[in-house]
């Protein structure tokens, strides 16, 4: 199994609200959610009129799919014009179906910045 997590952040430039930030920032989430059916939120940056940290995973069987989907999504938000992207972090983990005789899982680490 292959796990993708990703940061996302933005700057809603045409924001004078807090509660603009979020209107936007709801529908980005909206959106994603829907069209790539992927577990996605704001987790940071929450309180700033401009600025906002989104989260996403992907999880799969093959790590080219989970790469290939998390780059979709990351075009997507970019692509919908809403905000400015800032600064992107993506890391993928492989989990082996096979246990270590403990019972526990073994977890190979990849880094992508």
């Amino acid at each position: 199994m292959v796990v993708g997590a990703g940061i996302v952040d933005i700057v809603v430039g045409g924001s004078r609200s807090l509660k603009e930030k979020r209107s936007v920032v709801r529908r980005i989430l909206g959106r994603a959610k829907n069209t790539f059916n992927v577990s996605i939120a704001e987790v940071g940056a929450y309180n700033g009129w401009k600025r906002c940290r989104i989260g996403f995973s992907v999880v799969g069987n093959e790590r080219g799919f989970v790469n290939s989907k998390m780059d979709k999504v990351v075009n997507f938000i970019e692509g919908l014009n809403l905000a400015d992207v800032v600064d992107v972090s993506i890391e993928m983990y492989s989990i082996s179906d096979a246990l270590n005789g403990c019972g526990d899982y073994i977890i190979d680490e990849f880094q992508e910045s």
